[in-house]
């Protein structure tokens, strides 16, 4: 064989050693077992409803929830999980590098994320669209009347790349005034440095309600992007992005099987359900075949609910922020959360 030969075998192998699934796959679920701790990048704890860090150092929201059920499912303890504030610029460059096991910060799933940087999205946990928010005394009713306004955004985030889309659509100026977050942007807002801020319409609402006088603001009733955001992994563990995913499917299934966290133990033991029988661990071997507890589903639960307890908790009914589930409504109620079977 000649060298060159050799050369371009070698460079076959070498592209098939990449390409083959189990071939150079990270061990994240030994490396999470041995530290004793999931480690979870969020936000910097100013995304109310989703991660927001109080006076005490206490973490809440729908992606902090998210996290713990996860620790709950790998290590049997949903107090197991570190969480790790990140900028936004700085979040996909610490998974890469990584220093963070997942991120749980509502980033959108792009093209380019997933195909060119290489990132999973294994679920959309959340299903947006970017707004506006104004000052209701501009009289503001549409995004087409922003004609000429200074708009804050986040830089680097996909909201600055759809803002410039919107505006040059529709043939419309606008003065892009960038930030490197929510706070920064709702403090500009508040300190009149612009006209609008623009954002995910959920992220919008829970912005307005912490707001000291919400009321003066109004979030104007165009949608002009799709947002779908969930859990973010690196594309290297095929096991551990299952993982991820039925994790999250644990909690649909819950919600659609009426499984709570007041009733799991119960259920777990006396629910005539064949599916509910598998996800709790009664029947079948689904835990194991994950490399988790067969009760792990019983173990998410019990820490985090179902899913509807988990958005009504953090966003919907039961917030301040008060969100109606929309697209987050369970598929036989007419939206797009959706667990396969259990089977």
């Amino acid at each position: 064989m000649s060298t060159t030969s050799k050369s371009a075998l070698l460079g076959l192998c070498a592209i098939l050693a990449w390409a083959s699934p189990g071939v150079a796959q990270t061990d994240t679920v030994g490396a999470i077992k041995s530290r004793g701790d999931l480690i979870c990048g969020t936000s910097t704890g100013g995304s109310p409803g989703l991660s927001t860090l109080d006076d005490k150092g206490a973490w809440a929201g729908l992606e902090v929830d998210y996290c713990r059920a996860l620790a709950a499912a790998i290590l049997g303890n949903p107090d197991r999980v570190k969480f790790a504030p990140l900028e936004f610029k700085n979040a996909f460059a610490a998974l890469t590098s990584g220093s963070v096991d997942l991120l749980a910060r509502t980033a959108t799933w792009t093209f380019t994320r997933d195909v060119e940087l290489r990132f999973d999205w294994p679920v959309v946990y959340l299903h947006d669209g970017q707004g506006f928010m104004v000052r209701k005394s501009l009289g503001v009713k549409a995004a087409k009347d922003l004609d000429g306004a200074s708009i804050c955004v986040t830089g680097g985030s996909t909201t600055e790349l759809n803002l410039a889309d919107f505006f040059r659509a529709h043939k419309l100026k606008y003065i892009p005034i960038v930030a490197s977050g929510r706070e920064q942007n709702i403090a500009n807002l508040e300190a009149n440095r612009c006209d609008a801020y623009s954002n995910e319409r959920g992220g919008l609402a829970a912005n307005r309600s912490a707001l000291p006088k919400p009321d003066d603001y109004v979030i104007l009733p165009d949608v002009v992007s799709k947002e779908p955001t969930g859990p973010v992994v690196r594309q290297d563990d095929a096991r551990f992005r299952d993982i991820v995913a039925w994790t999250f499917y644990a909690l649909v299934i819950a919600e659609e099987f009426g499984v709570t966290r007041a009733n799991v133990i119960e259920q777990a033991s006396g629910s005539d359900n064949p599916e509910v029988q598998r996800l709790l661990g009664k029947t079948g071997e689904f835990g194991s075949k994950l490399g988790l507890a067969n009760d792990w589903a019983v173990k998410v639960i019990s820490a985090a609910g179902n899913y509807g307890e988990i958005y009504n908790r953090n966003l919907g009914a039961d917030s301040r922020i008060k969100l109606a589930r929309g697209q987050n409504e369970l598929w036989k109620n007419g939206g797009l959360i959706y667990a396969p079977p259990m089977r």
